[in-house]
């Protein structure tokens, strides 16, 4: 599977079994990120959150996008991204409705 596949199957299982927003994502994206899969070392990783937290929009939004360029490029951000806002979509329209 390509980088941009995983990266996008990743998202989805996180962002489909996480509940209480960006913020709760922020362990389940270290776990899987530094330590299973190796992607990022953990300084990489605490950047990683102090850039999304000081950027505007959803902490998991600017997460995924972060992550996913660093690992495969712009098709990476926009895989991950288009993943993380989807799901950050249809859950906000669920609980909204």
């Amino acid at each position: 599977m390509s980088k941009t596949g995983e990266l996008f199957g990743t998202f989805f299982k996180i962002g489909a079994f996480t509940f209480g927003g960006g913020y709760a994502m922020v362990a389940l994206l270290e776990h899987e990120f530094v330590e299973e899969k190796r992607w990022l070392t953990r300084e990489e990783f605490l950047d990683m959150v102090a850039i999304a937290e000081s950027t505007p929009g959803p902490v998991a939004v600017n997460s995924a996008t972060y992550i996913g360029y660093k690992l495969a490029g712009v098709a990476g951000a926009a895989a991950s991204t288009l993943q993380s806002s989807t799901l950050f979509r249809s859950s906000s329209t669920a609980f909204c409705s």
